[in-house]
């Protein structure tokens, strides 16, 4: 369990990785096509020329010690992960690549960084109801898990 305390100490550096992470991938990332563009502006994203998905193997595990330990700790981030949003930087694992279900959930946490208004903003209130709620429990997981499943009918 992360004590308010330690959120409080983690969220800086969660932010710092998310962002260097986005960078990551806009610079390595593809354009979504035009029918993923259309499923992003549908979800609500207001920017979707701005996403990039980026192919991984295996979505990366912070490496600065503590936030590598608390990603760790509350399983955020395994091996099992198969997509992880950073604003307009979307890892989506090799596996899964044409899953649209997925794309689309990632897609639904893109609009929730823009409701909120950037990194800071989305990361206390995601990671806050992820260490105090649960995952997937979580509001805003729900409202992803929710949508994507309503699209793929």
């Amino acid at each position: 369990m992360i004590t308010p305390e330690q959120f409080a100490l983690l969220l800086p550096l969660a932010c710092k990785w998310a962002e260097e992470q986005e960078q990551v991938i806009l610079r390595d990332g593809v354009a979504p096509s035009d029918f993923q563009l259309a499923d992003a502006r549908n979800v609500g994203v207001v920017h979707p020329e701005r996403i990039r998905l980026l192919l991984v193997n295996q979505i990366p595990m912070p490496e600065q010690p503590t936030l590598h330990a608390a990603a760790k700790a509350t399983q955020l981030i395994t091996p099992y992960t198969v997509g992880l949003t950073l604003r307009y930087g979307i890892y989506i694992r090799s596996d899964c690549w044409t899953n649209r279900q997925l794309i689309i959930h990632e897609f639904v946490h893109t609009a929730q960084y823009e409701r909120l208004g950037g990194f800071f903003p989305f990361l206390r209130q995601y990671l806050h109801e992820c260490v105090t709620i649960g995952y997937p429990a979580a509001p805003m997981e729900q409202e992803a898990i929710n949508t994507a499943a309503r699209m793929c009918i």
